[in-house]
């Protein structure tokens, strides 16, 4: 049976994040995807020039559409903007509890945009990441969701993995990419055990929509029915080899996307 994903997020019209990216992701890894729109950007390769966001009692409305028809395996949460809105987010999930869900806690756009309202933080942790079976935040995402400065070394992406454990999610992937180093690890962390997943780094400015990507990635495994580890070790290759392969497309002059079918194409 192919499983069915669920991306809650906002629309990217250049196709390399938000929920094009998301689509994408799930097609790629061999599930069907459904969207939700809680935000319309005005974004290329190069940045964010406007933002519009969606009423969150509409947000709520399509969330019920698809439930109310659709069976859903996996969920995947990216932007969410404003506190409404995650509290709308929140309360139709609530009611589905048995369906895995993946927050990316979209903050900032690549080209330095903000994307969450500063009040909203508060929010996304009271409500949305005690839903969530996953995080997957990255040092500055994890360093904005605690209050602290961001980590700078392996020691301090643990540490905030743990912290971030105790506010709700059963499993926790704080996102190295942001280290100064010539590695980029990433931290897994769960309430049993931390385990480090090691990555090396891509020279390249093909990196629009990553985390968006890889959280769908992983959303797509976890709706497929592996566990946690599994789905992120799978994510974690297939995003690679998207970066890798990202210079056979030629789309924008900025920060370019990623090649989500580089199996096929």
């Amino acid at each position: 049976m192919i499983a069915n994903i669920l991306t809650i997020a906002g629309s990217d019209p250049s196709g390399g994040a938000g929920i094009q990216a998301d689509l994408k992701a799930f097609a790629a890894r061999g599930t069907y995807g459904m969207a939700v729109l809680t935000a319309l950007t005005a974004q290329n390769t190069q940045g964010v020039t406007g933002v519009h966001l969606i009423p969150a009692d509409f947000v709520a409305s399509q969330i019920s559409a698809v439930f109310d028809d659709v069976r859903v395996d996996a969920v995947k949460i990216g932007m969410i903007a404003t506190a409404e809105i995650a509290e709308a987010v929140a309360d139709a999930l609530a009611a589905h509890p048995d369906v895995p869900v993946v927050l990316d806690p979209v903050m900032v756009a690549k080209g330095g945009a903000s994307l969450l309202a500063p009040e909203a933080v508060e929010a996304l942790n009271r409500r949305l990441l005690p839903l969530a079976t996953l995080i997957t935040p990255n040092l500055p995402e994890a360093a904005a969701l605690l209050g602290e400065n961001e980590a700078s070394d392996r020691g301090a992406m643990a540490a905030q993995a743990k912290q971030l454990m105790a506010l709700g999610p059963r499993v926790v992937l704080v996102k190295g990419g942001h280290l100064n180093s010539s590695e980029s690890p990433d931290v897994l962390a769960d309430n049993e055990s931390l385990v480090w997943l090691e990555g090396c780094r891509s020279t390249t400015r093909n990196t629009h929509g990553t985390g968006c990507t890889l959280s769908s990635a992983i959303a797509a495994e976890l709706g497929k029915g592996a566990d946690p580890l599994t789905a992120v070790q799978s994510a974690k290759n297939f995003i690679a080899t998207a970066i890798e392969r990202s210079g056979e497309l030629s789309v924008g002059s900025g920060h370019g996307p990623v090649h989500h079918f580089h199996q096929w194409w």
